[in-house]
């Protein structure tokens, strides 16, 4: 709280004995002069004790703070020192560094053409092996280091196809090639692939298929991954579900297998499309094509909206540059059969079903309906007779009825509806 002199001087009196009027007492000026005279004496004393203690701790601030200020610059010294040691030691780091590269370049100069030499002189060790006919290499005869006798074949073969056939050296040509060691161990690569993804090896999976991507039978690596990726994955009646599943689970595995992984997925795709769809949509759709026409058109939106719809969901992958080209091409190659002649078959649909509705209206009022070539002339006579009552033939009697249903029209709309829905979908 701020100190407030008279506030102060007013509780001095009142604790001073004849500084007031408490208990009847009279007021003594002389005993609160006194007081007031000590009181002002223990001030000035506490005043001198506490600015000796002010003037002290100002002696002893100056003193750090000058003692501070030499530890600074000693510091700053220091620093600078520690710097131009620092700049030292990056240029002699700078140089080293330079004197290691130039060596390096100078090793490496001496040592490729020492390690291609040595390259060579194994790869004319395993040539010889393969003129004598017999494999006594470890790296041949040992299963487990296939990897690096498919890399040894692989360079045999590359360096065996430049050579002409009647030479010496054209002889392995032979020995490499099918049914030769080449095919073989090509063979082998592709079971060790299958057994692989069998067992859900992905680490060993995406290593063999890395040896074969060099080699002619990768594609046919792929066609082995395709094929086992679906056994067992169209077991419900639903395909296009199923398919849909199948990529998606596909996709989160290709690109840890394969250096191309939006090739072989594509490539699945095609199969599936190809085969399976094609398949089940020709099972659907051939069954009622002549004898159901109704059931016909109704399987075809069906299947060909759930294979749209398929596309879709499989645009949200990775198959390359023009994937809507490919999945566009692709549907259509299996519904170009159905397509070509839709119109027709629509429009006879329409027909035959619009009629049905007509004749079943008909028949309820027991009415036979006029043929289109007189039905006009013989209306024109009905109104002319009505209005004349002129003798023009027979009158017609319909009991006043205008043959217009509520219930036709409906149907027929609906009919036309479903048939446009139709259209628009497919054509």
């Amino acid at each position: 709280e701020p100190f407030v002199a008279d506030e102060y001087i007013e509780r001095l009196a009142w604790r001073t004995p004849g500084g007031g009027s408490r208990g009847g007492e009279a007021f003594d000026p002389k005993r609160l002069l006194e007081e007031f005279v000590n009181h002002i004496q223990e001030l000035q004393v506490m005043d001198e004790r506490i600015q000796r203690k002010v003037e002290k701790l100002e002696q002893q601030c100056q003193k750090e703070a000058k003692e501070f200020a030499k530890k600074v610059q000693e510091l700053q010294k220091s620093n600078q020192v520690a710097f131009q040691h620092f700049q030292e030691l990056d240029e002699h780091i700078s140089y080293v560094a330079t004197k290691v590269c130039h060596l390096g370049d100078q090793l490496e100069g001496v040592n490729t053409p020492r390690q291609r030499a040595v390259e060579a002189q194994k790869l004319m060790k395993y040539f010889n092996e393969f003129l004598d006919g017999e494999l006594k290499s470890d790296v041949f005869t040992n299963s487990e280091k296939i990897k690096e006798a498919a890399d040894i074949i692989q360079k045999l073969h590359l360096i065996a196809q430049e050579l002409p056939f009647d030479s010496l050296m054209g002889f392995c040509s032979y020995l490499l090639s099918s049914p030769g060691k080449y095919h073989d161990l090509e063979c082998q690569l592709i079971q060790e692939f299958t057994s692989a993804q069998r067992r859900g090896e992905i680490s060993r999976m995406r290593e063999v298929a890395a040896v074969l991507l060099h080699f002619k039978g990768y594609s046919h690596c792929v066609d082995v991954y395709i094929k086992q990726c679906q056994e067992g994955a169209f077991l419900r009646n639903d395909v296009f579900e199923d398919a849909a599943i199948l990529c998606q689970r596909v996709n989160k595995q290709v690109g840890e297998v394969f250096s191309n992984p939006e090739t072989v997925l594509a490539k699945l795709i095609q199969n599936i499309f190809e085969v399976k769809l094609q398949t089940y949509v020709k099972d659907q759709l051939e069954e009622h094509r002549k004898s159901d026409a109704e059931q016909y058109l109704k399987n075809l939106y069906d299947l060909y909206t759930r294979t749209t719809n398929l596309s879709s969901k499989l645009m949200e992958f990775n198959l390359g540059t023009d994937k809507q080209t490919f999945l566009s091409k692709l549907i259509k190659a299996i519904f170009i059969s159905y397509l070509e002649n839709y119109i027709e078959v629509e429009i006879g649909y329409l027909k035959s079903r619009s009629a049905m509705i007509l004749q079943r209206y008909y028949d309820s009022k027991n009415h036979q309906k006029r043929s289109i070539g007189t039905g006009g002339i013989q209306d024109l006579k009905e109104r002319i007779r009505q209005r004349t009552n002129l003798p023009l033939g027979p009158s017609i009697d319909t009991h006043g009825e205008t043959f217009l249903s509520q219930e036709v029209v409906v149907n027929l709309l609906q009919e036309t509806k479903q048939a446009f829905e139709r259209c628009h979908r497919v054509s």
